[in-house]
């Protein structure tokens, strides 16, 4: 059983999800700058000494654009259930600014991917690691049902083609989702999972854009526009055939364009787990629900630490003093003002309180079709030791939604 390749989105099946508007390309591309690259490590060798064994897994790259070191972006976090692991989630709470892209991996390889980081972030920018040094933002989920995981499977090529795809990919259509770069050996709600996204624009005219990494959950709690398709589904594999845990984590990243201070962020990112409930998550023991929200709407331009100003270019005015040494640093509440393309900062204040709740919308109505998206995307995926995620039957759940529709309206 797999997936029909004439449905791959959720607009494939002829539904809506939410009330909002998508962007152009209904993905986290229609975030200016922004871009997703994949490197997929997908193997079938002996295990050692012959070979490397099984690997079905993969590095994925989200890059908010601009230099992220010299510019970083405010930045918050929330854990619906901690089973996992983020690397600079801790820093990004302190000082409210992402300041790498983010990276997204296999829960074995999430060291190999921080060393990789920091040295093809070292090669860009000569200030890393001699003015001050970084955090790579490295968040993993665990693919061992389908990925031999006693192996190091990534290397630093691997990084390496992600984050240079991720770089090419700003201003280009939706990334390629399902079993892809880091979503290669994931597992969702009983059928394949892997990478998806998805956006939603606001009244502000500003981009919400969602991009997610599924591991989690159980079929007969799959659920799609209110419909319990899992339930109606058929039964999953035979007891002879082993069916992937249901706690197994599920990675969401959320890139604005909106002027948003770090509050605000950890506010939006919240919201992911809204959308994860309504695809039928509930933050399983096992399971990792890790959040990221970054606002590229303000930047905060990276001082040493001497009490420099930043200043508005395009004004001659002053803006609130940002600046960072070794003891940290962040965004004041008004954020320092946003870097333009040309580095030069714009005076702009940043949206708060009740203003938020169209973004807070947009957070999990594209979070709730991400999800879905990542599955759709998928096709039947067999790993290690014979283990086999199944794609979800698209044209099966097409035909489901489409009596549950007729049932409503008579």
């Amino acid at each position: 059983m797999g997936n029909d390749a004439d449905v791959t989105r959720v607009a494939d099946l002829g539904i809506k999800i939410g009330i909002m508007p998508a962007g152009p390309t209904a993905s986290i591309a229609d975030v200016p700058g922004v871009g997703v690259g994949h490197a997929t490590v997908w193997r079938d060798e002996p295990p050692p000494p012959e070979g490397r064994g099984i690997a079905r897994t993969g590095v994925t790259v989200l890059d908010p654009g601009g230099n992220l070191f010299a510019s970083p972006v405010p930045a918050g976090g929330a854990a619906l259930n901690g089973a996992g692991e983020c690397t600079g989630f801790l820093a990004a709470a302190e000082w409210g600014l992402a300041e790498t892209p983010v990276f997204l991996t296999s829960t074995m390889q999430l060291g190999r991917v921080y060393d990789a980081a920091c040295e093809l972030l070292i090669d860009e920018d000569p200030g890393i690691g001699a003015d001050d040094v970084i955090i790579p933002i490295v968040a993993e989920c665990d693919d061992s049902f389908l990925t031999d995981a006693r192996r190091m499977q990534v290397t630093k090529a691997d990084v390496k083609t992600a984050l240079d795809a991720a770089r090419a990919a700003a201003g280009g259509p939706a990334p390629p989702e399902g079993a892809v770069g880091a979503g290669t050996g994931m597992s969702c709600l009983g059928f394949k999972g892997g990478i998806g996204t998805a956006s939603r624009l606001t009244p502000s005219g500003h981009v919400v854009g969602v991009l997610v990494m599924t591991n989690f959950g159980r079929q007969d709690r799959l659920t799609i526009d209110g419909v319990p398709v899992g339930r109606l589904l058929p039964p999953p594999w035979s007891d002879a055939q082993p069916v992937a845990p249901p706690g197994g984590s599920c990675i969401t990243a959320i890139v604005t364009d909106a002027p948003l201070d770090s509050a605000a962020c950890v506010r939006l990112a919240r919201r992911a787990g809204l959308g994860l409930a309504r695809t039928g998550s509930t933050g399983d023991h096992g399971s990792g629900e890790i959040f990221l929200a970054l606002a590229t709407g303000l930047r905060a331009p990276r001082h040493a630490d001497d009490g420099a100003t930043a200043t508005n270019a395009a004004s001659g005015a002053e803006g609130t003093d940002v600046t960072r040494g070794a003891g940290g640093g962040g965004v004041s509440s008004w954020g320092g003002g946003p870097t333009s393309a040309a580095g030069r900062l714009t005076a702009l204040s940043p949206i708060t309180g009740r203003d938020l709740d169209p973004f807070f919308a947009a957070a999990v109505e594209a979070t709730e079709e991400a999800v879905l998206n990542s599955m759709l995307a998928a096709p039947t995926v067999t790993g290690r030791d014979g283990n086999t995620s199944r794609g979800l039957p698209a044209a099966e759940v097409k035909a489901l939604l489409h009596a549950a529709y007729l049932a409503r309206l008579g």
